[in-house]
């Protein structure tokens, strides 16, 4: 698994030894940036994101090799949390990129002055917790005034986004889907 594009393109990120982390793939994360570049204003440059379920950490740190200004990776599991360190390590963003060890279900207050502007949520499937951890991290205080949402989810499910976030577009990608919304 490699960054896609931007200043760390073809840099290589370290992966997990077993089949526990489903890391977004490099097709998948082409074509999101693909369509978040496209929007008003074009993201990731000069965003603050949040990137939760992080896994490795590909979609944020894709989101800072293209010129994210600030990235947060939260994930609950340590094994992940260390892949997350490692591969922050290898794209040299010690200094804009911070990994978390967090329940996105129940993150608690953001570190001081953060508000994310594109907000990355790839939770396992099935299991309700993109709507979960969305309207726990919108209570808390993580998501800047008309946050962008990408949500990866199983594509059989319909989820019901909590009030105020709206549902632009969604994509089928093989087994799973792409929902991107807004904070209305």
């Amino acid at each position: 698994m490699r960054i896609v594009a931007g200043r760390n393109r073809g840099r290589v990120l370290a992966t997990p030894d077993d089949r526990a982390i489903r890391p977004s793939s490099d097709r998948l994360r082409e074509a999101v940036f693909s369509i978040l570049g496209a929007g008003d204003p074009p993201l990731p440059q000069d965003a603050v994101v949040l990137d939760v379920f992080a896994g490795t950490g590909a979609m944020g740190l894709e989101a800072y090799s293209r010129g994210a200004a600030r990235v947060v990776l939260i994930d609950k599991d340590a094994g992940a949390l260390r892949l997350v360190a490692e591969n922050i390590r290898r794209v040299r963003g010690d200094t804009a990129c911070r990994a978390l060890l967090l329940d996105a279900a129940k993150p608690g207050r953001p570190p001081a002055g953060f508000a994310a502007d594109l907000l990355f949520l790839d939770p396992p499937y099935g299991k309700g917790l993109c709507e979960a951890a969305l309207a726990a991290l919108d209570a808390g205080g993580w998501l800047a005034p008309g946050v962008r949402v990408v949500a990866e989810h199983d594509g059989r499910e319909e989820p019901v986004w909590p009030q105020g976030f709206v549902q632009q577009d969604r994509r089928r990608y093989g087994k799973g889907a792409v929902s991107f919304l807004i904070r209305g």
